[in-house]
């Protein structure tokens, strides 16, 4: 997922993914602790997707602050 395509979405969506993908992070890691991943760059892929979003949503936040 792209950071201009995570701008687009509001704050709630934002929180939303971000809960998804720690969910698939943790089955991820958990899974490959006990058996040989399918896709072990997927771990890396859903690390940086996680950064991305919890910068835009931090972006997000000063905005909304400066603007007040």
């Amino acid at each position: 997922m792209k950071a201009d395509e995570i701008r687009e979405l509001g704050a709630d969506d934002i929180r939303s993914r971000l809960a998804e993908l720690e969910r698939e992070r943790f089955n991820l890691k958990f899974r490959g602790a006990t058996e040989a991943l399918a896709n072990p760059l997927r771990l890396r892929t859903i690390r940086r997707d996680i950064a991305r979003l919890q910068t835009v949503l931090a972006e997000k936040a000063r905005t909304t602050e400066a603007a007040r």
